[in-house]
């Protein structure tokens, strides 16, 4: 799918991601404020999260942009440059987590998304891993009660979009997250479920 003349798809690292910091900081605050996530965001704790992606020796972030403002970002690097717990399960299930290449999130704003920047987003990511030698992608979804208060009646889950971008569920595969929902005082803990493609074609496997 073209994007539209004014929006451009960009892929940063090192130092591009470091001038970027304080807008991507930003932007991830402002969609991650919506469900699922609801999350309680603080520019401190952004820019530490996002150096970490532009120090890594994998780190990358695409960024989508309209006339050069940042309006969408997505995150990647290796697995085993990942924190603990979010190798945790590959470890506890007996995975290679040397062969995999972590999607950290993706965040766009509303007004921008049917556009076909998520699609790029997923694309540019996958080209990174392939770059950087990988052939295994993982990302993780927060999983929230069905009957959460706070879920709008009309929320579509990805889950279909992931599935046609060839991942494939793996609920035997679950990190535990912390962050202060909106409302609450204090960090409360989320399961988060991973999603895998093999990039050489059998989806899902390690």
């Amino acid at each position: 799918m073209m994007l539209p003349a004014a929006l451009s798809v960009v892929r940063y690292t090192g130092d591009e991601m470091r001038a970027r910091l304080d807008d991507l900081a930003r932007l991830r605050i402002a969609v991650f404020r919506a469900w699922p996530y609801l999350y309680e965001g603080a520019m401190d704790y952004e820019r530490h999260y996002l150096l970490r992606y532009a120090r890594a020796r994998t780190g990358t972030i695409v960024v989508a942009l309209d006339d050069g403002r940042p309006v969408g970002a997505a995150t990647a690097l290796a697995l085993d440059e990942e924190a603990d717990y979010v190798q945790a399960p590959f470890r506890a299930a007996g995975l290679d987590i040397a062969k995999i290449f972590y999607f950290g999130e993706s965040v766009l704003l509303p007004r921008y998304r049917g556009r076909g920047i998520g699609v790029r987003f997923f694309a540019e990511r996958e080209a990174a891993a392939r770059g950087f030698g990988y052939g295994i992608c993982c990302f993780c979804a927060v999983q929230r009660p069905e009957d959460h208060p706070l879920k709008p009646k009309d929320y579509v889950p990805l889950d279909a979009f992931w599935t046609h971008r060839g991942y494939a569920r793996r609920p035997d595969l679950v990190s535990t997250f912390t962050w202060r929902d909106i409302g609450e005082r204090e960090e409360s803990a989320k399961p988060m479920v991973y999603w895998m493609k093999d990039l050489r074609g059998a989806k899902g496997q390690a």
